[in-house]
């Protein structure tokens, strides 16, 4: 009897914790036709030795369609090995059989917040792992930096692979704890607390770099994923990855990559820097894997078409999706679409935009923004291009007028030299509209950088300067964003100095010239500072293009049409000033004799 108490104490292996977890996975996270997909796809894809079945490399890569030019396959696979070992990550990387692939797609999907809500949030430090290299010299450069600020890459001699070595025996504190998600699922199980403290070592972030080359191509897969609709395959976007769509997918990759690394001056990406840019630059980063990874629950061997008694019913022909992006524009290409995903919702950008102002199309002026733009009744996403200005400010010419406006303090540029065109913007919330003494705005808007640096600073509570429509007679007429409105100065001889917000943006009112500024010591104004770059930096840029993208779809672009039907009616209502008498000339004549119109009135215009 004593040995028969003494096996039921006993705690269940791990063996039998992967099995009950993998259960419960599969019979929460997932529909019954989900489920059944998963089997038969997992069947037909798996190789067996010794009575055991998984899934290679070059299967899955096949299976995703992940693209041979991106070289991302070896990377996406050591993810899947790492996140197979949940919960019991120390034993990573593991054979990818049925159960490691339950875990592999309920935690790609997200659809483990059905049941582990708890650790939800701790899914970032997970992906974290499964892509990072420990060693002990990158352990060493991280000290490095974080007691010099930098380190010199070619003192470093590893070339990151993805053999997990081990790592050092300390520990820091927060990096320490065991996973909250970790914990969540064994929690979910009503396991023994013995075996919440098992996975200490696994949890550890220190000395744990991902490195920046492996990053780099992920990045590039993530922008393709992005715009996935369930059931659609990776394929049909392959235009993306040849010719000039490559080169713009490697360019974008290489600004959203700059957010998280200098490549120049480290070798990775750690824990801590990887914690601080996903949350407020990229919270929608691995968004495209959901889509990516349900793949895995749907087969092509499931017919729904047919019917208990064996006949077949016809379905109802697929519905052509419009394109991603209906217009052509310089700033606005596919690849910067899935950029602004990272931070924007897809549901509010893919199929979603439309072209409402294009300065190379509409004509550089306040006048034109304001007739394309200000009907829109919708989020509107304002982009505007460059190229940064030379560090020797010009006198002469617009340039200098531009230069003589801004104060005469100016910080660095916020990038190399060599990467000089800027690509600056807003998403605004709210219709456009003059501001003749206050700005318009809320605490929903974004003001971003996506070129030469991914960077997003958000609307703050600490003051409402969000934006500003000003015209003449205002001194230095302009688009502002984040600086306080600029005062009328008739009386004035010289016009003073435009004031700069800590973190702005300043179009001026010919569209010619541009100003980023980022005070990071004012720590912020109506936008937050950077999380990642805490120093200040100012971009000053000669504007080659703006661009004003409407967020909406059919019904709003009814409504901005019926506004410019109306307008036009009531224009054209003015402008046809009639007295009855069927004669525009005579009636002239008498609204100058009664000094309505002419001489030095401005009564309207019978023309």
């Amino acid at each position: 009897m004593g040995q028969t108490l003494s096996d039921e104490a006993r705690p269940p292996s791990k063996e039998q914790i992967t099995s009950d977890l993998a259960e419960k996975f599969a019979r929460k996270c997932f529909e019954p036709l989900e489920l059944y997909s998963f089997k038969d796809n997992f069947k037909s894809l798996a190789d067996h030795e010794q009575n055991v079945r998984y899934l290679k490399e070059d299967t899955i890569a096949r299976f995703l369609e992940l693209p041979d030019i991106l070289a991302v396959s070896p990377i996406v696979f050591h993810m899947l090995a790492y996140i197979g070992a949940f919960p019991f990550l120390q034993d990573a990387p593991v054979i990818l059989g049925f159960e490691q692939m339950i875990m592999v797609v309920a935690i790609m999907t997200e659809r483990y917040n059905k049941i582990l809500t708890k650790g939800a949030s701790n899914r970032r430090k997970l992906l974290f792992k499964s892509l990072a290299v420990y060693d002990r010299k990158l352990s060493e450069i991280e000290k490095q930096q974080r007691a010099a600020g930098s380190s010199d890459p070619g003192s470093n001699g590893h070339a990151p692979g993805f053999a997990v070595d081990e790592a050092g025996d300390e520990l820091d504190d927060e990096a320490a704890d065991d996973d909250e998600l970790v914990l969540a699922a064994l929690d979910s199980l009503d396991i023994n607390d013995a075996f919440k403290t098992g996975d200490s070592h696994a949890a550890t972030t220190h000395g744990a770099m991902i490195p920046a080359d492996n990053f780099r191509k992920l990045i590039m897969l993530l922008l393709l994923a992005s715009p996935l609709d369930p059931q659609e395959h990776l394929s049909s976007h392959v235009d993306r990855v040849a010719g000039s769509e490559l080169e713009d997918l490697r360019a974008t990759a290489e600004c959203v990559l700059s957010a998280f690394i200098d490549a120049e001056k480290s070798p990775g990406i750690t824990w801590a820097r990887f914690n601080s840019v996903i949350p407020s630059s990229c919270p929608f980063l691995f968004n495209g894997c959901n889509p990516l990874f349900e793949r895995f629950l749907f087969s092509k061997n499931l017919d729904l078409s047919k019917r208990k008694d064996g006949t077949s019913t016809v379905l109802a022909p697929a519905v052509m999706l419009p394109p991603l992006l209906q217009d052509k524009s310089q700033i606005l290409n596919l690849c910067v679409l899935s950029q602004l995903s990272f931070f924007i919702k897809g549901d509010e950008l893919f199929r979603r935009l439309r072209l409402l102002y294009s300065g190379s199309n509409a004509g550089f002026s306040m006048g034109s923004f304001e007739s394309k733009v200000f009907n829109w009744h919708a989020p509107t996403i304002l982009l505007v291009s460059g190229a940064r200005l030379s560090d020797s400010p010009s006198s002469r010419g617009a340039e200098g007028v531009f230069n003589d406006s801004l104060p005469p303090k100016r910080f660095p540029n916020g990038s190399p030299p060599d990467r000089d065109r800027v690509i600056i913007g807003a998403l605004v919330r709210q219709p456009w509209r003059y501001t003749h003494k206050e700005c318009f705005g809320g605490d929903d808007m974004l003001l971003f950088q996506l070129a030469p640096t991914h960077d997003v600073f958000p609307a703050s509570a600490l003051n409402r300067d969000y934006v500003a429509f000003a015209k003449a007679p205002v001194s230095n007429p302009g688009i502002y964003f984040g600086c306080p409105h600029p005062k009328g100065s008739p009386s004035l001889r010289h016009e003073p100095l435009r004031h700069l917000g800590p973190v702005s943006l300043v179009v001026d009112s010919s569209f010619e010239f541009g100003v980023f500024t980022h005070d990071y010591a004012s720590r912020g104004g109506a936008f937050a500072t950077s999380s990642s770059r805490k120093y200040n930096f100012q971009e000053r840029f000669q504007v080659d293009e703006i661009e004003v993208w409407g967020c909406g779809g059919d019904e709003e672009a009814r409504i901005q049409r019926e506004r410019w039907e109306w307008e036009a009616r009531e224009a054209e209502a003015r402008r046809r000033v009639n007295l009855g008498t069927g004669d525009i000339a005579a009636d002239r004549t008498l609204l100058e004799m009664a000094g309505l119109i002419g001489a030095n009135r401005s009564g309207g215009s019978m023309a």
